[in-house]
């Protein structure tokens, strides 16, 4: 990646680096879900579309593993509530 990478390009790369979700590289590059999702979606496509791949094959394994994350997520919400902690 050059030195004067797009947004869409760096959030791209941090993604496939990282095998970040959305969430995490929104949180990681201080934008919204939404832009990212944008960015990596849309604009990313006709920017550089060896990359665009790449991210979607990341986002698409992290979409079929979403539901496992939320079970996870759920399961300790409840175990932290019955030991009385946070």
């Amino acid at each position: 990646m050059s030195f004067h990478a797009t947004r869409p390009e760096r959030l791209g790369s941090y993604i496939v680096r990282n095998n970040a979700t959305v969430r995490e590289a929104a949180k990681f590059f201080s934008v919204s879900k939404s832009t990212v999702h944008t960015d990596v979606t849309e604009k990313l496509k006709g920017i550089n579309s060896g990359l665009y791949a790449k991210v979607r094959e990341v986002l698409d394994e992290n979409k079929r593993q979403r539901h496992i994350r939320g079970g996870i997520a759920t399961k300790e919400k409840y175990r932290k509530l019955k030991n009385g902690s946070d």
